[in-house]
């Protein structure tokens, strides 16, 4: 069956790879971007399946009536991918509180906001499917990138709980957490802090390192819209999907040094029971408690 898809940020990077990989399977895009003429290509190829409309994500109303558009030009979304965002690194404290909150708003707030948007739709439909552009740098923080990894983080959690209340509904979400692709992430899209003394040899390494040749991202942005093209027809998506070995090796190695420092501080963590406690994965109103958060 003919999917209709409604992409953020269908302009550049894996967004437009994502949008052309999708009308070239046959399926139908509301492809959303800042300025609309930069999708011309597509509409000039793929006339009847693509439409275009014009989005800032961090506009509410914009949001709201873009889907409400998507939805009276194709009758229904399928598929939703909250993929528009842009990183930017600097010093937790350097940071402008404009740069503040145009990450948060951006790469937080306004995944939240479309995905509120559409889910209304899904519910009615009983179906569906959200792929929520993620990053390996929501699960594994590194320096230089605090806001943008807090934004994140905080999707990840997002998805991760909204995929306990949506599972009964027949809608699935999956977290889509690659590491390094070959867009302009690290290139024209990216911005920095005011630098600051102190930081040389963390936050400094690391705008060097983006601005210079020696960071070459391994992964291809084609090859990722593939699996995520193919990922929608899976009858058992994964709640997170990591796309690279670049970032594959990046959370074995932190999966294996936060099991460590688990260990390390267990009887820490567990000696703050309370004194009568029962043990909460045997309790009765343990169980009934993880069966409720599907844990």
């Amino acid at each position: 069956m003919t999917k209709v898809w409604f992409i953020t940020g269908s302009s550049r990077g894996l967004g437009r790879s994502l949008t052309e990989a999708v009308l070239k399977n046959g399926d139908k895009v509301a492809a959303t971007a800042r300025n609309t003429r930069q999708l011309d290509q597509f509409v000039a190829q793929f006339p009847d399946q693509v439409y275009p409309i014009q989005l800032d994500v961090t506009n509410k109303e914009q949001i709201y009536a873009a889907v409400d558009n998507a939805i009276r030009r194709f009758g229904r979304i399928d598929v939703l991918v909250n993929n528009a965002g842009f990183g930017i690194t600097g010093a937790a404290e350097a940071f402008t509180d404009e740069q503040v909150r145009s990450q948060l708003e951006t790469n937080l707030y306004a995944p939240i906001e479309i995905t509120r948007a559409v889910l209304p739709h899904m519910r009615k439909q009983r179906s569906g499917h959200i792929l929520q552009i993620s990053s390996i740098g929501g699960r594994v923080g590194g320096a230089g990138l605090t806001m943008y990894q807090a934004a994140k983080f905080g999707l990840g959690g997002f998805t991760e709980s909204l995929s306990k209340e949506i599972a009964p509904l027949g809608i699935k979400v999956t977290c889509v957490e690659p590491g390094g692709f070959r867009t302009d992430w690290a290139g024209s899209s990216m911005s920095f802090a005011p630098e600051i003394e102190g930081y040389e040899t963390t936050i400094g390494g690391v705008k060097k390192f983006f601005t210079s040749d020696a960071y070459v991202p391994i992964g291809d942005p084609d090859k990722a819209a593939k699996v995520m093209v193919e990922l929608v027809e899976h009858p058992e998506p994964p709640l997170h999907l990591i796309l690279g070995s670049e970032a594959v090796g990046i959370l074995q190695r932190a999966s294996a040094s936060r099991q460590a420092e688990l260990e390390k501080w267990m009887p820490v963590s567990i000696s703050t029971d309370h004194n009568d406690a029962e043990n909460f994965f045997e309790s009765t109103a343990g169980k009934a408690y993880l069966n409720l958060k599907g844990v």
